[in-house]
């Protein structure tokens, strides 16, 4: 699309220069961008890459506004704004009511007269697919789903019976959401299976990653509130909450019936253990092991970094042996504070 430079300032909160009635049509990175598109930089150690940029604008911090050498727009959160504009410039293509040939698209099923179904996808008895929702070749939308307007259903996606699905959602590819738990129980010689009744329900504005899966609850239903933005890859097992606007890095991984609270991040490669909870406004780094509850909020870690093959094998082995260690310094403590002045045992020599 394109706007004024005016008009898009006004509209992403930022301050341009008065009577900036110039165009731009889209966004590009400092060295990249032409005069009819935008850029941003965030911090002073883009200074020679500004200088030289053609963008007919970049989007500011105040301390750099002088440095640009065309419009700048000022704003005390670039990147935010710089989000804000790409989303205005750039929107996704309006539905128009497509219906595919090869699409099936049961007789009961409720489709919006706006949604788009895409080659080879497939609507689901019972099925409620709202308006201006777009469902990309061969996804498999389940018996009796429910998918909120506006929402959009990428190339191959397969959404669960029942599940519920809220508006402005976006599932990349490859993702399964509704699929069976991990729910066996061991008796005698046999793991016996333990059919999963639950739904999964998703609140409205998330994003979720190519080929994450979300099971199924196995008797209640596995929750992912409002906001919430899910990576690549990631493993949410049945009964899972998660609360409003926690954001989880790709290759993450949550056990049956953990509970996340809400604006938490958990970063890429990380493992929740099950049956836990983890309160609000929790930040856990990357390849980190959370196996108990988090009751206060803060920055966490674990984990031990990666260190040369031979310097690693000499800690392991010491690893094995801090019990032993610290049993020996305990009562090397003891043996000190027990013949210390005041205290009982062997009288110091004069």
């Amino acid at each position: 699309m394109r706007w004024t430079i005016d008009e898009l300032a006004r509209r992403i909160g930022a301050a341009a220069e008065p009577g900036s009635a110039a165009v731009v049509n889209g966004v590009a990175t400092l060295v990249d961008a032409g005069p009819d598109q935008l850029a941003f930089v965030a911090r002073s150690g883009y200074a020679q890459e500004l200088s030289s940029t053609r963008a007919g604008c970049v989007i500011v911090p105040r301390d750099l506004a002088a440095s640009v050498p065309s419009v700048a727009l000022v704003s005390d959160r670039p990147h935010a704004a710089f989000a804000r504009a790409a989303a205005l410039l750039h929107p996704d293509p309006p539905t128009g009511g497509t219906r595919a040939p090869s699409a099936s698209i049961a007789d009961d099923a409720c489709v919006a007269e706006d949604a788009d179904i895409g080659a080879n996808a497939v609507i689901s008895q019972g099925a409620d697919v709202g308006a201006g929702v777009l469902v990309e070749p061969g996804a498999v939308i389940g018996p009796d789903v429910v998918i909120g307007p506006d929402s959009r259903i990428g190339a191959n996606v397969v959404i669960g019976r029942r599940s519920r699905i809220g508006a402005r959602v976006r599932i990349q590819p490859g993702a399964v959401i509704g699929g069976e738990g991990f729910g066996y129980v061991w008796d005698d010689d046999e793991w016996l299976r333990i059919p999963q009744l639950g739904r999964v329900v998703i609140g409205d504005d998330v994003q979720i990653g190519a080929g994450t899966t979300i099971d199924c609850g196995a008797l209640d239903d596995t929750v992912i509130g409002d906001g919430v933005l899910l990576d690549n890859l990631i493993q949410v097992a049945h009964n899972v909450r998660i609360g409003d606007k926690t954001a989880i890095a790709g290759c993450a991984g949550m056990a049956g019936s953990a509970v996340i609270g809400r604006r938490c991040t958990i970063g890429g490669g990380a493992g929740i253990v099950g049956h836990i909870e983890i309160t609000d406004d929790v930040h856990i780094a990357a390849m980190s092991l959370v196996s108990h509850s988090i009751t206060e909020p803060g920055a966490y870690a674990s984990g031990t970094p990666m260190d040369r093959h031979a310097d690693w094998r000499r800690n392991a082995a010491r690893f094995r042996q801090l019990d032993r260690l610290a049993r020996r310094l305990q009562q090397v403590e003891r043996d000190v504070g027990g013949a210390a002045p005041g205290r009982k045992g062997k009288k110091e020599s004069p």
